[in-house]
């Protein structure tokens, strides 16, 4: 690949095309020997998976004070992706980028530390991050606002930056996530993303059912990582931004076009829309508006099973003080938005034959599990203001989905 002022080249090496196990950069980019050219900045297109590549957040703007740049100008995505994405979520990294990183950290081995270290923010924490230049503001392998770190912790549970622990040493491989700033707010809001996730995970749902939250710090298993036969097996992740084509960020979308993608590539379409339509219904239940297209995303398992990834960024985004809306929304012909799940159905562009345990599916979730919402939140010692917040919007949720006619 090759980035231009104007374009980007794109081919695969022959030996992507013809191998015997030819992975694509994105699944809807299978490999071929044809030249793919594109303009820089793209309204739409199969080269949208580069922005799964470009840090945001604290990373972005810890980058760009290296590269001496300005971080709020999204014409220099892709320059910050060619230095920043080295080791980004996923099985993807920029040659460029590994090369950068190589130059700006520390050459000695790092030690390591204990989870005390972080909680309590000791000095030999914040000594090996900032030792390790970019991850010491948030690694810019992960976007999203929330400072976030990629750690890996060896043999004697010891927790080190991921790329400064050699692969053959790795365990186990977290995301560390903190508060999005130091408001009250900002604490109760991650406190709840890891009820939240315990919460989706009793719906039944694929979800991380044992998140560890500590001191305003959020440890997250990463679901993009496994150690098979001591060695370490990336998966293919990408986000439904990339699956629907749609580059950049902060872009508004339409649900009914981001489920057809889904189904199009997902191995079992059934089982991945009734689970894609039941996280919308708890998201709306449970008053997370922040359901932009890279809030979530595909992996592909190694036995080439496309599925959803695990819930993730799951929280009460309702309490956050930026008063985020929801960025997807089912639109009708007219660009309306539909709430009624029967007209959601009928439009819904999926095979025929798929919609009525589609729709089993929707009024099963709300007979058996919105009805247990407000327990399961209150067993995890939710915030008894969220819990009333909820409340109606469960209601709703549940009267809509007992609407729903599951014989069309």
């Amino acid at each position: 690949m090759s980035v231009g002022e104007r374009a980007i080249r794109l081919e695969y090496l022959p030996e992507y095309v013809f191998g015997e196990a030819a992975e694509p950069l994105a699944l809807a980019l299978p490999p071929t020997m044809e030249i793919l050219q594109a303009p820089l900045a793209p309204q739409t297109g199969p080269l949208a998976f580069l922005w799964d590549l470009v840090p945001q957040g604290r990373g972005r703007q810890h980058l760009a004070g290296l590269l001496g740049i300005s971080d709020q100008d999204p014409a220099r995505d892709l320059f910050l992706a060619q230095h920043g994405a080295f080791a980004p979520i996923g099985r993807l990294r920029l040659d460029t980028a590994v090369r950068f990183y190589e130059e700006h950290a520390a050459s000695t081995p790092a030690p390591g530390f204990t989870l005390d270290d972080m909680v309590h923010r000791t000095d030999a924490f914040l000594e090996q991050l900032s030792v390790h230049g970019m991850l010491a503001a948030g690694t810019p392998g992960v976007q999203g606002v929330a400072p976030k770190f990629l750690l890996t912790q060896d043999e004697t549970e010891r927790w080190y930056p991921d790329v400064a622990l050699p692969e053959a040493r790795a365990r186990a491989h977290w995301i560390v996530k903190l508060p999005r700033g130091r408001h009250e707010t900002d604490f109760r809001i991650l406190r709840h993303e890891a009820i939240y996730l315990q919460v989706a995970a009793a719906c039944g749902l694929r979800s991380i059912d044992r998140p560890l939250h500590r001191e305003g710090m959020l440890f997250l298993p990463r679901f993009d990582r496994r150690i098979e036969g001591g060695r370490v097996v990336r998966l293919h992740q990408e986000t439904l931004a990339t699956l629907a084509q749609m580059p950049g960020f902060g872009r508004s979308a339409c649900l009914f076009d981001a489920t057809e993608r889904l189904a199009r590539h997902a191995t079992h379409p059934e089982i991945e829309i009734s689970e894609f339509l039941c996280r919308d219904v708890l998201n709306r239940a449970l008053r997370n508006p922040d359901n932009h297209l890279r809030n979530t995303s595909v992996q592909q398992l190694p036995d080439g099973t496309v599925q959803l990834t695990p819930l993730y960024d799951l929280g009460p985004m309702y309490l956050d003080r930026e008063l985020i809306a929801r960025a997807s929304a089912w639109r009708g012909a007219n660009n309306e938005t539909l709430d009624d799940w029967n007209a959601i159905l009928e439009r819904l562009a999926i095979e025929e034959a798929i919609k009525p345990s589609v729709a089993q599916a929707l009024v099963a979730f709300a007979e058996t599990q919105l009805p247990r919402l407000v327990e399961r939140l209150a067993a995890l010692e939710a915030d008894a203001d969220i819990i009333e917040a909820c409340k109606p919007a469960i209601e709703a949720q549940i009267r809509g989905l007992r609407r729903v006619d599951t014989d069309a």
